[in-house]
């Protein structure tokens, strides 16, 4: 009887938490819930780092509708509430270990929501944000002074940048690198240069850029060593006044960006993401295609792969509103 119990092994609440990590990471969000909840060693296993380093909510979205009315979209109060049970889930469990936070553009979230996540979340490093519709100044500005540790920001484009690329640079004193997804102006790339002028990598992929602050850029960015403008519409203001497509860049924008260590460029008229801005006509409409096209970029470092485990397709199925 002493060799047979020899050959048991260890039970389930005897086991070494490292074993236990590794078979919890093939659990998602709702299935960890109730196993963080057997004991004290499992809770401890269930939030471990190497489970929540990157924490991707890319299949999470709202229920809405557009308006004409600021702030041009109605939400389903069902779905606020079920981001914020999700919300609470993962920060409970997680015990702010979250290192990368991945969210879906067309997830519209609250200052609450915001407010919430950055308290619950102090170590955070990169983030891809929703959309802006509903998060105020404050609001952005008030979580950017939580993440002090932020290096990375993925973010659609907004009306007066500014104030962000300020209160990052007054934060966030590691951070290196920004992408930007809608629309790149001399106004954009003015605030980068005033406020984050050692910015090393910055991408414009599939945004509506002008002539002008592709320019600034080349000619003032000394520290940036990774610029991607793939399947960009790059715009000139021609003599008239009006706007005209370039289809070409010259042999002086090149020469600049040769002295950059990564330059990604394409206009191709046989490429799919180029036709498609053309026919989006600059603002891509991203609801229009393959759900991993948003994810794609040409820098290795921004390019979100596949979609995480522990918000999977199960995951949001069993938490979708009816």
């Amino acid at each position: 009887m002493m060799g047979e119990n020899k050959l048991m092994g260890k039970r389930w609440e005897d086991m070494d938490t490292d074993v236990l990590v590794k078979i919890f990471k093939e659990l998602n969000l709702v299935e960890l819930s109730p196993v963080s909840q057997v004991c004290r060693l499992w809770r401890l296993a269930c939030s471990d780092p190497l489970i929540w380093g990157t924490l991707d909510f890319g299949l999470l979205k709202s229920n809405f509708i557009q308006t004409r009315a600021s702030p041009y979209i109605w939400v389903d109060d069902r779905s606020d509430r079920r981001l914020a049970r999700i919300l609470r889930v993962a920060m409970a469990i997680s015990c702010g270990n979250v290192n990368c936070m991945i969210f879906h553009y067309n997830l519209f979230m609250k200052d609450e929501h915001l407010h919430f996540i950055s308290e619950r979340s102090p170590h955070l490093k990169r983030l891809v944000m929703p959309a802006w519709n509903r998060i105020t100044k404050v609001g952005i500005c008030n979580a950017i002074q939580r993440w002090q540790a932020l290096e990375s920001l993925t973010m659609p484009t907004i009306g007066h940048p500014p104030y962000i690329m300020e209160e990052i640079a007054r934060s966030c004193k590691n951070f290196t690198e920004l992408k930007i997804m809608g629309s790149f102006d001399q106004q954009f790339a003015s605030a980068i240069l005033q406020f984050l002028p050692k910015l090393k990598v910055l991408s414009l992929r599939c945004s509506k850029v002008s002539m002008d602050a592709l320019q600034c850029l080349l000619n003032s960015m000394e520290y940036l060593e990774v610029l991607n403008i793939s399947h960009c519409l790059l715009l000139v203001v021609a003599a008239n006044g009006r706007k005209q497509v370039v289809h070409e860049l010259d042999s002086q924008i090149l020469e600049r960006a040769s002295r950059l260590r990564e330059f990604h460029y394409c206009q191709s008229r046989l490429c799919v993401a180029c036709q498609r801005m053309v026919v989006d006509e600059g603002i891509m409409r991203w609801y229009r295609y393959e759900d991993w096209f948003w994810r794609r970029d040409e820098v290795r470092s921004l390019d979100l792969q596949d979609y995480g485990k522990l918000f999977d397709v199960g995951c949001e199925r069993l938490t979708s509103v009816d």
